[in-house]
């Protein structure tokens, strides 16, 4: 090949390089820039004539990166993100749209409640919402901004706690301790756990079994027995005084509610700020 040449190649040859390294292949970098195959190898061609130095193994069965190749990757990669942050930071527009997805229960109590405080900071910005049926299906949604609730850990994303989860028994008016009490299913502390932290006696077998504390809470407003609900999923029901606490004692657990992101999704110092905001309302409604 040619001897290298000094400074820095195209911008252009570098990003095309960056996407054949990521996504393995000639053909999948055309497919995300809407170029041909043979416009990607020749920028990849240029890139390493310039270099003076093959990045790529081509064989019949596709490329694969040459050890040049695997080393230069990552430091391109990390120039190009830096350069696309510094830009964004210094001359993109402010985010005009946050979307966030979650269980429908979630959304409700955790962020509608407070929704106004939010639009007041922040009166452009559009707030999107998207329900999923079941927690295991926030793994496949498109929407990245999620409401996870676990302990704060999940590989690939970071998390803002919104607020921890507390366990308090709870029923309709009417309904006193010694209904019977509504067992909720699941990963959540139950009964036996909050008789034996509270030294309280245990409750006698639930008649009514649930997987959900959206259904606990429902089953419990129905007047049909004690909930160990959720005292941030149940807070607009107590203040409506359509479930109300009894006079016993409540349960701290360890796990919580939190805000997630994927780690490579917000590399923007503006919308980096509104999640941050978007935090500090939802946190704000507890």
């Amino acid at each position: 090949m040619d001897k290298k040449k000094t400074g820095l190649p195209p911008l252009d040859w570098l990003r095309v390089f960056e996407a054949a390294g990521r996504l393995g292949g000639f053909s999948a970098a055309a497919r995300e820039f809407g170029l041909t195959q043979a416009a990607v190898s020749q920028r990849i061609g240029n890139l390493e004539a310039w270099l003076g130095r093959s990045l790529f193994v081509r064989e019949a069965r596709g490329v694969s990166l040459t050890v040049e190749g695997e080393s230069y990757l990552p430091l391109v990669q990390e120039s190009l993100s830096a350069l696309e942050r510094s830009t964004e930071d210094l001359f993109g527009k402010a985010p005009r749209q946050l979307r966030v997805a979650g269980l429908g229960s979630h959304v409700n109590a955790l962020v509608f409640p407070n929704l106004a405080g939010f639009q007041q900071r922040h009166p452009g910005v559009r707030l999107v919402t998207d329900s999923v049926a079941r927690r295991s299906s926030l793994d496949e949604e498109r929407t990245w901004l999620q409401i996870r609730f676990g302990r704060g850990v999940w590989p690939g994303r970071e998390a803002g706690l919104i607020t921890s989860e507390v366990l308090a028994p709870m029923a309709a008016p009417g309904v006193g301790w010694g209904a019977p009490v509504i067992e909720l299913r699941g990963e959540r502390p139950g009964w036996r756990d909050w008789a034996r932290l509270s030294g309280q006696p245990e409750p006698g077998p639930a008649l009514l079994s649930v997987d959900s504390m959206e259904h606990a809470l429902t089953e419990a407003q129905q007047g049909l027995g004690v909930a160990l609900g959720s005292l941030p999923l149940a807070r607009n029901l107590l203040q409506s005084g359509r479930l109300r606490r009894l006079d016993l004692p409540e349960m701290t657990t360890r796990d919580g509610y939190w805000v997630t992101w994927p780690d490579e999704r917000v590399q923007s110092r503006k919308l980096r700020a509104l999640i941050a905001d978007f935090l500090d309302t939802l946190r704000s409604a507890g």
